[in-house]
């Protein structure tokens, strides 16, 4: 009788455990994904913004199509995506695709000193900050679900149940470059 008991026992430990830990992973989950909730807001604006801004560059560089194009193309893939790791992907996309209308609008002084042009650039910029802080709240969010997926033993109840390592919300290889090298100043 008492090594039934002592089995018994050790059979509902296992199984409290086992939920704790299932439960832990599903809370991460929900924790990443309400993240990635607070991105998408950003980046509704931020579409939301970026024809304005193209229309605006298109009256001043008109010679400038394919450049307009690549933002355009870019923010279109980025509306379209569904998944969280496609929306990652796209928006990497989309942000290499701004820093090249950013490179090109330096050339032109015009529309640099442009009223709506400043506005919109402003309107951009502060969700590119608001972006920034929530991209960091996501990865936060992403490291604590990958840190407890990877970890043993809530590794196994995440083999079982189907967790796995998620992407981070990063800047991209293109992004990551321009910040490895050292900014050109010149007077």
């Amino acid at each position: 009788m008492i090594p039934v008991l002592v089995i018994l026992g050790i059979v509902v430990v296992l199984a409290l455990w086992a939920t704790s830990k299932y439960n832990l992973l599903v809370k991460l989950r929900n924790n990443r994904e309400n993240a990635f909730a607070d991105i998408d807001v950003q980046l509704k604006q931020r579409h939301d913004l970026i024809p304005q801004l193209v229309a605006t560059v298109k009256g001043y560089a008109a010679h400038e199509r394919e450049t307009l194009d690549s933002v355009i193309n870019a923010r279109n893939g980025a509306i379209n995506a569904k998944s969280i790791d496609e929306k990652i992907v796209a928006e990497s996309a989309l942000t290499s695709a701004l820093a090249g209308l950013k490179v090109t609008v330096e050339a032109y002084p015009d529309l640099k000193a442009n009223t709506n042009f400043l506005q919109l650039q402003e309107e951009i910029s502060d969700i590119e900050n608001k972006l920034a802080a929530v991209r960091r709240f996501f990865n936060s969010a992403t490291k604590e679900l990958n840190t407890a997926v990877e970890m043993f033993p809530s590794n196994i109840i995440a083999g079982m149940f189907g967790f796995k390592k998620e992407l981070f919300f990063d800047l991209g290889t293109t992004e990551r470059k321009n910040l490895e090298q050292a900014p050109e100043i010149s007077f």
